[in-house]
């Protein structure tokens, strides 16, 4: 079952990119994109990960942190996922009222601070990782630059960086049921952008999350993601495939539109019908390849200033309160 509300309709904007940031698309097209065929092997593979994550003891550790919010007690936290590999964030517990779910929440390449998170339920615990490589995660040799993040170790399938991200969603799941076991069945994820691609690649196995939220999510048909400029680093990763065409064959093991055909969880979706650094065709193709029940919210534009953006923002929030309060059933 699938519910949109489009409640701005299509809308092109004036812009200096040297390209259409709608790319020729409207609605109707972008409702018919289709995903990828699925690899020999993928959903093996990606199986075969999630179970090798869920053997992981993340050992959360919990410190009082600098950053200080009116409705949460700010925790640092950090823990082990995958190759040992540090995890740092925050944890947000309510001040005020006993929590009775709990969301991670994933970020953008742009980063993320607590005071900028939108929490659309006063009664829900929050984890924020920090992918690995970004923000708080930061380590050698892996750079924080996006554009040369989502390069690394590209020429690796079985090691690109996006596994190692999809990961951390995993051990940060393992980490709230570690620390709050009663809140089994009511977890729920929410990602934008980078956070959103990885959501959707982590979400396809992991049935300990309930339902989620992709905010104009990213790595979604990477076929024509490859072919399709762009001012975000989707544009690194197709001039290196220009040079390198052996990628192709890498990005096909993470298209986040592959991994939803595979998504058995309720979803919300908020899609961009104009999107200068992350494709629409590639955000629809993961919308449109989930199976089960989905909700949509089609934007104007993504990663983009325009007159609505609060009110759009504002409907997102709105409906999200509504979509995870099902957290608590």
């Amino acid at each position: 079952m699938m519910m949109a509300t489009n409640t701005q309709g299509d809308s092109p904007f004036q812009h200096d990119y040297p390209f259409d940031p709608s790319y020729g698309y409207d609605l109707q097209d972008l409702l018919a994109v289709k995903p990828p065929p699925e690899p020999e092997g993928f959903a093996e593979i990606w199986q075969q990960r999630y179970r090798a994550a869920l053997a992981i003891d993340p050992a959360p550790r919990l410190a009082r942190g600098r950053d200080r919010h009116a409705d949460y007690h700010c925790l640092d936290i950090e823990y082990s996922s995958t190759d040992g590999f540090p995890i740092r964030g925050w944890l947000l517990m309510p001040k005020r009222i006993k929590p009775t779910r709990a969301i991670v929440c994933g970020h953008g390449y742009g980063g993320i601070e607590p005071a900028d998170v939108d929490f659309p339920l006063e009664d829900a615990i929050y984890l924020i990782p920090c992918f690995r490589g970004l923000c708080r995660s930061t380590r050698a040799p892996i750079s924080d630059d996006p554009w040369w993040h989502v390069l690394h170790d590209l020429d690796k399938p079985d090691r690109y960086i996006l596994r190692g991200c999809v990961e951390d969603l995993w051990t940060g799941v393992s980490v709230l049921l570690a620390l709050f076991p009663w809140l089994e069945g009511h977890i729920g994820y929410m990602g934008i952008s980078f956070g959103g691609g990885i959501g959707a690649m982590a979400l396809a196995w992991d049935q300990r999350i309930a339902r989620g939220h992709l905010n104009i999510p990213t790595f979604g048909h990477q076929q024509i993601r490859l072919d399709l400029e762009t001012t975000g680093s989707g544009e690194s990763v197709r001039l290196f495939a220009q040079q390198h065409p052996q990628a192709s064959v890498t990005l096909s093991g993470y298209d986040a539109a592959i991994a939803a055909k595979h998504i058995q969880q309720p979803m919300h979706l908020a899609l961009a019908l104009f999107d200068p650094v992350v494709p629409p065709p590639g955000q629809f193709a993961i919308h449109n390849a989930i199976p089960g029940e989905k909700r949509l919210l089609v934007l104007r534009a993504g990663h983009f200033d325009y007159p609505e953006q609060a009110q759009q923002q504002s409907e997102v929030l709105n409906e999200l309160a509504d979509f995870f309060g099902a957290l608590g059933d």
